[in-house]
């Protein structure tokens, strides 16, 4: 009896769900210039029909009506996400609440970027690109800038300082604008610091990060949310979460006070043995150097003062920030 020879099925064609990119984007006061935003970013992502997006606006305690104009956008686009914080938390903190909403529906990748049109929304896609060639992290590195002399003077100080004393490397003239892939955004949320330096965070956690160069345009409307005070603390953030390098300079600096003490001390005692009609009483040397380490000391108990209450405010375990609203998908706005 002949066998029937076994036919071969067609393997079933397993359809492929289109990729999911969350942007994550922080609103504080940008009433009038949310619109335009929105519309640009529109108009980015329509070159990528392949791909699902959703579009998560963290409003962080805005005054000017920011939220409900954002609550509007929502009505007529119904991949808009709005997130209301119950106060200003600050930018970092923002960005850190959007990641967390963005984490419950599993993207496969999330951007950061700022809706002051600074940060061009063309050059997401660019990120894009770079993410599905292999990388894990793919932040968005300054070529320019059009900012003020002074912005551009302490920006560049700081980083200067920082690739200096940072024991993580964190690429110079690079914020927040970046892409996100899933697997390092699962390791991203469990990291709870209070006093929050993001691009500090993804630089430490590693995995496979790489740079596009752009240019960074001015800003559309609004003035910047990041005065001196502001970027003073950013600052302090950044150096006193990934350097002890403060704490080692106050044991060096009271080497080297205790050096100089030495060295006068053995200049007096050879004045006054060898050339004592050249001793003259130091009075005023003395009230000077008197002065000179109390201020020294001083300052000591400041750097290690922030380092004590980092880990004090860290102790406390409150939460990072207070959510009032929530409007996702087809719900109504949750409060």
């Amino acid at each position: 009896m002949r066998e029937t020879p076994a036919v071969e099925l067609p393997a079933p064609v397993v359809q492929r769900e289109q990729p999911l990119v969350i942007y994550v984007l922080p609103v504080y006061d940008e009433v009038d210039g949310v619109d335009a935003f929105h519309a640009a970013l529109v108009e980015a992502t329509a070159r990528r029909p392949d791909l699902r997006v959703e579009f998560v606006y963290v409003d962080d305690g805005s005054s000017d009506g920011s939220l409900d104009r954002l609550l509007e956008l929502r009505a007529g686009d119904p991949r808009v996400t709005v997130l209301g914080l119950s106060r200003n938390f600050g930018h970092q903190l923002a960005v850190t609440a959007g990641l967390d909403l963005a984490h419950e529906a599993r993207p496969d990748a999330v951007i950061v970027m700022d809706t002051d049109l600074q940060d061009p929304p063309a050059v997401s896609l660019e990120l894009i690109e770079v993410w599905e060639s292999g990388a894990d992290v793919v932040y968005a590195q300054r070529r320019s800038r059009r900012d003020t002399l002074f912005k551009r003077t302490t920006a560049s100080s700081f980083y200067w300082l920082l690739d200096r004393l940072a024991e993580t490397h964190i690429p110079r003239d690079v914020g927040d604008f970046r892409l996100i892939d899933r697997r390092v955004l699962d390791v991203l949320v469990t990291y709870r610091e209070h006093n929050r330096f993001l691009r500090g965070l993804v630089a430490n956690l590693g995995f496979r990060q790489e740079g596009v160069l752009f240019d960074r345009d001015a800003r559309v409307a609004g003035e910047s949310k990041y005065p001196l005070r502001r970027m003073l603390r950013l600052a302090a953030d950044g150096i006193l979460g990934f350097s002890t390098f403060p704490l080692r300079l106050i044991s060096r600096l009271g080497g080297a006070i205790s050096a100089l003490s030495l060295l006068a001390a053995l200049y007096a005692v050879v004045v006054r043995v060898l050339f004592p009609a050249h001793a003259v009483p130091g009075w005023a040397f003395l009230g000077v150097g008197m002065f000179f380490l109390g201020g020294i000391q001083l300052i000591m108990m400041g750097v290690i003062g922030s380092y004590v209450g980092r880990t004090y405010v860290q102790s406390l375990n409150r939460p990072l920030y207070n959510v009032a609203l929530v409007a996702r998908g087809q719900e109504t706005p949750a409060e």
